[in-house]
């Protein structure tokens, strides 16, 4: 397989056509080398159209709908980033490029130790990952600039909302399988949350995502 023809196809065939059109996202697809992200059973699906296994039970994002997040949350130099749930380090590694720091939190201690491996042999030296329960938030830190949360939730914690700066934007996935949407909220003000509805999708849930009670009187 040439790999950089495969990055390019995907670029072009799936993520190009999916909306994502800002040169510096498309530019940094071709920067940070996902196959390096990507365990070592699964490096022929490093550029496919397709959630990738990781340890745990849990998968990397599919490449458009990564891309598509990064662009819609549109990180500055000067900005920081939360990442709720790390997985391999990919995502985080993107976000790095476009902030100034990243506090990634994740609630399992191999794919932490995987993510801080892949990030240090990749040269991102802007992500701390921190081993925690991000599903509520990360009060260390906070408020954020900018906080992607890479599993879905069913339902959004109000305590994301506070951890933002006024301006500051939150990208995330509600809604229970298979019915999800992925949401853009910046915070307009100190109780002021302008929510815009980016595409609709079905990813797998945060593996430490509270679950709503199904109790009905």
């Amino acid at each position: 397989m040439n790999i950089e023809q495969a990055r390019f196809n995907m670029i072009e065939q799936q993520i190009r056509p999916w909306d994502v059109l800002d040169t510096s996202v498309l530019d940094l697809l071709m920067v940070v080398k996902r196959e390096n992200f990507v365990p070592a059973v699964h490096k022929a699906l490093a550029f496919a159209d397709t959630e990738i296994p990781l340890p745990g039970g849990v998968s990397m994002l599919n490449p458009k709908v990564e891309a598509r997040l990064l662009q819609d949350v549109n990180v500055k130099k000067h900005e920081s980033v939360l990442e709720i749930g790390v997985g391999s380090g990919y995502l985080a590694a993107l976000l790095a490029h476009k902030g100034r720091h990243v506090t990634a939190v994740e609630v399992s201690a191999e794919l932490k130790a995987l993510a801080e491996k892949n990030l240090a042999d990749n040269g991102v030296t802007n992500v701390s990952v921190e081993l925690g329960n991000g599903a509520q938030g990360w009060s260390n830190g906070a408020p954020f600039d900018v906080i992607v949360v890479t599993g879905s939730l069913p339902e959004l914690p109000p305590a994301l909302l506070q951890q933002l700066k006024v301006g500051g934007r939150l990208a995330v996935i509600i809604g229970q399988s298979p019915a999800m949407k992925a949401q853009l909220i910046t915070r307009t003000g100190e109780a002021g949350y302008d929510t815009r509805t980016l595409f609709e999708t079905d990813v797998k849930p945060l593996s430490s995502a509270v679950q709503p009670s199904q109790f009905k009187f």
